[in-house]
């Protein structure tokens, strides 16, 4: 009953419970926030102590009855969630042990780390499954577009430190790794301008590195719709024949071999 509440979705008690955790989950985040704020730390700091302490004993007791009650508590430990789930409250934990006086960097870090509660949405969000499955069966095309990518960005960005910063002594792009600064703000069509090139020729090559960017950003988005249009197919069965499709159950025929499925 209980491992149905705490992994379950279906019963109305694990969706109540569902439902509190991400209300719980937004204020925590929200608390983290404000405490960013020095007018708002400084007049509520007992106030927000006592709401981090309420977070952290609520998010560790979540915590232990998922190790409680999970089928494998090895696979959840090391699962994506579960180290969320562990991150989510160690911090509180680790600002009590470590000294102020010396490191007191090294504690707001850990207390910024708080706001990866965040991620445990993902949990309750099955719009979230299908995106992971969309972005886990495109991974591959993903990759090689990313090397694409990173390929043009280091022939743009050595032609620009060519031209600009070697022929015509402009000191905004005087070595390769400022002109790869350059190539990924104009590719990404975000142009800061505090880059920009003088020269006839190094105006063209920027130029034709703002319209690569503008075809570039169409790609990615491309190969996640199909995958994600595949993904909610409700019912999908494999052929009989050639296992592939997978086919719809209201073709008629299979969209990979094209044997007769009715």
């Amino acid at each position: 009953m209980l491992h149905e509440v705490i992994f379950g979705v279906e019963t109305q008690f694990a969706r109540i419970f569902d439902i509190l955790l991400l209300v719980l989950i937004l204020l925590s985040v929200l608390t983290v926030i404000l405490e960013s704020v020095p007018s708002i730390e400084a007049q509520h700091t007992p106030l927000i102590d006592a709401l981090e302490w309420i977070f952290t004993i609520v998010f560790t007791i979540e915590y232990v009855l998922r190790i409680w009650c999970a089928r494998s508590r090895l696979k959840y430990l090391t699962s994506f969630y579960g180290i969320v789930d562990f991150l989510a409250i160690i911090p509180t934990y680790l600002s009590l042990v470590l000294p102020l006086s010396h490191t007191l960097l090294t504690v707001r870090a850990l207390r910024l780390l708080r706001v990866f509660r965040i991620l445990k949405m993902g949990r309750y969000m099955s719009e979230a499954t299908s995106l992971r499955k969309a972005l886990y069966a495109c991974r591959q095309k993903i990759a090689v577009f990313i090397l694409a990518v990173a390929t043009i960005l280091i022939l743009m960005a050595s032609a620009m430190y060519l031209i600009e910063g070697e022929i015509w002594g402009n000191r905004s792009f005087d070595s390769i790794p400022k002109s790869l600064y350059w190539a990924i703000v104009t590719m990404t069509t975000v142009g800061y301008g505090d880059a920009t090139p003088e020269s006839p020729l190094g105006k063209a090559l920027a130029a034709l590195m703002m319209l690569i960017g503008y075809s570039m950003i169409i790609v990615p988005t491309g190969i996640l719709t199909v995958e994600m249009s595949r993904a909610a197919i409700p019912s999908q069965t494999p052929c009989d024949d050639c296992m592939d499709g997978p086919s719809d159950a209201s073709d008629h025929y299979c969209r990979s071999c094209g044997r007769h499925c009715g």
